[in-house]
């Protein structure tokens, strides 16, 4: 691509899980992955970052987790949106990734949005990186057992896949690499299937 390609996300994980994707399945390296903070700062930010931007062919990825609510994460993204002059902003975010293109006689990029997990279902980034566990088989159910059967749950059901992640990267033959590294050492496998929507989003986004 001409201009920058940035990609907006919500943390150092994101970041990290995002960069070992780009590197095993062909993408090109970005200008940019910049991990904002958490959810709200970015929904904040992201439009600023839009609006920013003053070359021709730039384009600005946001990666966010849905949460517990997708309709209302994407309201927010939409009204956003509106307000800095996309103008053919979708009711419902894209099934594989969703991308608008500059508007006309305007500076603003080209920008791109992946609600995680997969832009359908409510969720964060750990319940898209369970899609990538190679051949979970009993041990992954194992693992479903033992958070269920914690004697107290000190977290809350939207962080549940938190502690289910990694609970698995513990009992590999490496125990407890963060996400990136778990990714290059394939105990999470980029080149499975289910990851073949977001790769073909941020393809179509940066190149």
């Amino acid at each position: 691509m001409a201009g920058r390609g940035i990609l907006l996300v919500e943390g150092k994980d994101d970041e990290h899980v995002l960069k070992h994707i780009c590197g095993n399945r062909g993408i090109p390296e970005l200008d940019s992955i910049e991990p904002i903070g958490d959810a709200i700062r970015l929904l904040e930010n992201f439009p600023v970052r839009l609006k920013a931007s003053n070359e021709q062919g730039d384009a600005v990825g946001v990666v966010i987790d849905a949460d517990t609510d997708l309709d209302s994460r994407w309201r927010s993204i939409h009204r956003r949106l509106k307000e800095i002059g996309y103008g053919q902003v979708p009711t419902n975010p894209d099934p594989n990734g969703t991308i608008l293109l500059p508007p006309d006689g305007s500076l603003l990029p080209k920008a791109g949005f992946w609600l995680m997990p997969d832009n359908k279902t409510t969720g964060i980034l750990e319940d898209f990186l369970r899609f990538l566990i190679p051949q979970p088989g009993a041990l992954l159910k194992h693992v479903d057992d033992c958070v269920n059967s914690l004697p107290e749950q000190r977290f809350t059901d939207l962080e549940r896949p938190k502690a289910l992640m990694h609970t698995w990267l513990a009992w590999q033959a490496e125990p407890g690499k963060p996400y990136g590294t778990a990714i290059t050492a394939r105990f999470l496998d980029p080149g499975l299937p289910q990851a073949n929507a977001l790769v073909s989003w941020l393809k179509r986004l940066y190149l």
